[in-house]
């Protein structure tokens, strides 16, 4: 009897897992196939009626570079970028340390208020953030821009390093002190070097967020302020006839674009490993 029930036990944990994969495989495969038709497409002169294109040709490629002024499109979007990378870090880190290192009234509710950015849907608080934005003249501009990404990416921050900062000993800031160390020598010399996983993890992520996010950049950005995923939505329900593969070829460098950025930023981050290289930091006594 009870050979059977372990029996029936083993059946059940192999078809869950079975069914597991195969949602997985069957996820995979459809995005697999669907990158495979945009990029086919995007290299086809003609691809109608047949399984695979007439001719193949890089011509589309040259002409959305052209068409939708990708140098000028990408040199915004590496600007934007980087600057609300640099930005948020800059100030994110510091706030992480006051929160984590600080107990004050109505901390519980500031760190809530951290996290309505991350958990609202943006376009719920982009619409009046972009009113304010055309009041005070900075719709349209570069510096709007980089402020609208900046309100997720500074509360992002603040939360992926606060944690960080906790797990830090506070014996070594005080023997910092000790050896005479100030605030800005202890901060910078003792606490960034145990931080640096934290900071690499947080810039990572909120580089691939900025890269992604459209709502607030769309409502706020204009014709020579586009990150590049506001000027692929423009490419493709904008006014006017444009070939298909035209847009599938935008669609492409963009994708490239954020994936080679994503590979460079893992070359030096693993995520999963962010905290136990933390705690890699024993205090020696």
């Amino acid at each position: 009897m009870s050979a059977t029930i372990l029996d029936a036990g083993v059946l059940r944990d192999r078809a869950w897992r079975a069914l597991v994969w195969g949602v997985i495989a069957f996820f995979l495969v459809n995005v697999g196939l669907l990158i495979v038709a945009v990029a086919t497409n995007s290299v086809a002169t003609r691809w109608l009626g047949t399984w695979l294109p007439l001719a193949y040709t890089l011509d589309w490629y040259v002409s959305a570079w052209k068409e939708f002024q990708l140098d000028h499109v990408l040199v915004v979007t590496v600007v934007v970028v980087f600057s609300v990378v640099f930005l948020s870090l800059l100030i994110g880190v510091p706030a992480a340390y006051t929160l984590a290192r600080k107990e004050f009234r109505g901390k519980r509710l500031l760190m809530l208020l951290f996290l309505l950015p991350l958990m609202v849907p943006p376009i719920t608080y982009g619409i009046p953030l972009a009113t304010v934005m055309y009041q005070l003249h900075l719709a349209g501009t570069l510096p709007g821009v980089i402020i609208a990404n900046m309100i997720p990416a500074l509360p992002f921050v603040i939360l992926v390093m606060t944690p960080f900062v906790e797990q830090i000993d506070t014996n070594i800031e005080s023997a910092a002190r000790v050896f005479g160390a100030n605030t800005r020598q202890m901060f910078i010399y003792t606490l960034i070097p145990l931080l640096a996983p934290g900071v690499l993890a947080a810039g990572l992520l909120v580089l691939v967020r900025t890269v992604a996010m459209f709502e607030l950049t769309f409502l706020v950005a204009g014709p020579d302020t586009q990150t590049l995923v506001v000027a692929l939505y423009y490419a493709v329900f904008a006014a006017g006839v444009r070939a298909g593969q035209s847009v599938d070829a935008m669609a492409m460098i963009y994708m490239a674009i954020t994936v080679l950025w994503l590979l460079i930023a893992l070359r030096f981050v693993n995520p999963t490993q962010l905290v136990s290289r933390v705690k890699e930091h024993p205090v020696k006594g």
